[in-house]
This record gives C-alpha cells, structure tokens and sequence, in this order.
C-alpha cells in the first residue's frame, strides 16, 4: 500500500516512546531507528543479530532506512544485513529509504545490490513510487539510472508519475517526463494531467502538455482535466488556452522525435550532430 511506509513510521512512534516501549522490538531495532550508531555497533560486535525480525517482519535495515538513518544503514549492510529483506507489507529497505527521501541511503542500497524492481504485491508500491511521494528528485534519478521501471504500476494510484503529479512533485515530474515516462498512462482513465489540475498546478500543467498530455482525455467520469479547475482560475485558463491554441509544428516535431526514441531520448539526442541549441530544445532544457 501507498501509505503502508507512513502508517508504520506512526506506529512506531506510539511503539516507541511511551513507557513499557520497545516490548516487540530489539536493541538492534532501536539504535537504528534513533540513529544511535555507536550503540549499533556495539552490539554488532557484541554478536547481535542484524537481520533479526519483529512481530510485523521489520528488520533494523528497514527501521533505518524508514528514517533516513544513513550512518547505520551502512553499519548494518557491512555486518550483513538482507538487503531485500520483506516486512508484512512487502516492502524492501530499499523502498523505506526512498520514502524517507533520503539520497544517502538511496545510495547506499543500490550499491549493495538491493533490487531497484522489487516483485509488487497488492500492498506495495514500487521504490520509484515511493521516491516520489517523498519528494526527492534526486533520488529519482538515481532509481531511473539503476534500471527503475518508468511505468511500473500501484493499484492505487498508477504509475510513478501519477504518484508526483498527485503529490505536487514537479520536480520529479520533470525528471519522469525527460527519461521517457509515459504522459498519457492512465488509471481507470485518469491521466497525470487530470491530478495537475485537480491540484490547480499551473507549471506542472504546463510541462506536462508540453511533453505531449492529451487535454481531451476523459476518465471514468467522463471529465476533461479542465472541468477539475475553477472557473476563471488560472489552471483553467490555461487549459482552456491550449485547447483553443493548436501547438506549433515546432513543439510537433520534437514530440514525434521524443516519441520515436523513446526512454533513449537524451542519451540518442546528446550524440546528434547538430547545433547545441536544437538539442537543448528536445532536451527541454
């Protein structure tokens, strides 16, 4: 589930912090979800466990991953932490730390092999997703260059960019959009383009039709993203510009060659040999 990484970070704190705490979890648990890496790596050398479990299957990795602990993560995957580990939502480490948005322990995941494509389950959602509810763009990218599918899909709410246009994620919307993710997937219809103007998202309304959003698609509902605006708003006016006001062949033109190459745009792109401007163009840079 979507939200499974937030609902267990607040049953953790309940867990944690009254008094009688800590009953279902280890010392292990605890130095890594406060981040107490000299304690951790006492017990380490003590002989604790590292892959211990708790009743809900959470191991200290994904504690410290959760937030965003990045001095015992590597502790932790140095004294051999299972780095793909499940807990009983099916989530990996891996997709905690990108929930956490933090790019360190992003890193440090990736680097000791842990899977970028974990197997989904009705209960989970890919690290890709959750990198983009957490917000961290540079995660993202980092996701997208270790192979992160682009069009995985959450039964929740679609794809990852899905996910960041309902979260108001620009930034990971642009990164999406310019490795090659597919502006128009949609979920029981819906495109990203109607959550950006559910969201009265100007800019983010912006990028996405310039990278080729259809502003007629309906969903279930039969509705346009333009009747999610206020009228006289400016997201309406927006959408409304662009449905009176055909593109140009200019902006067609590089919509067809982005469309041809694919998620190998910018790499193809940035080997043309043509003028630098032109490829800032198709690059939208």
């Amino acid at each position: 589930m979507m939200l499974a990484s937030i609902d267990r970070l607040m049953v953790q704190c309940f867990t944690y912090f009254p008094s009688g705490c800590w009953s279902e979890r280890t010392e292990v648990h605890k130095a890594a979800y406060l981040g107490q890496a000299s304690e951790l790596q006492d017990l380490i050398q003590g002989g604790a466990s590292v892959n211990v479990v708790a009743v809900d299957s959470i191991t200290p990795l994904h504690e410290a991953c959760l937030r965003g602990q990045a001095q015992c993560v590597r502790l932790l995957l140095d004294a051999g932490a299972q780095v793909d580990a499940r807990n009983v939502d099916g989530s990996t480490p891996l997709c905690d730390a990108c929930s956490a948005g933090s790019f360190e322990c992003v890193r440090l995941m990736l680097e000791h092999g842990a899977k970028a494509n974990p197997a989904l389950t009705s209960r989970t959602a890919s690290p890709l997703h959750e990198a983009c509810m957490g917000g961290n763009s540079d995660c993202v990218k980092l996701l997208i260059t270790m192979g992160a599918c682009l069009e995985s899909y959450d039964l929740y709410y679609g794809t990852p960019l899905h996910v960041a246009c309902v979260n108001d994620r620009i930034d990971c919307v642009k990164v999406l959009l310019n490795a090659g993710a597919k502006v128009n997937a949609a979920r029981l219809h819906e495109t990203p383009l109607h959550h950006a103007a559910k969201n009265m998202q100007v800019e983010m309304i912006e990028i996405l039709v310039e990278f080729g959003a259809n502003i007629y698609a309906r969903d279930q509902h039969e509705r346009k993203p333009v009747d999610y605006t206020t009228p006289g708003s400016p997201s309406s006016a927006c959408l409304q510009f662009y449905e009176t006001t055909p593109m140009t062949l200019q902006q067609l033109c590089r919509l067809a060659v982005r469309r041809k190459l694919g998620t190998q745009a910018l790499k193809v792109i940035g080997q043309l040999e043509i003028p630098k401007l032109i490829i800032s163009y198709l690059c939208y840079q």
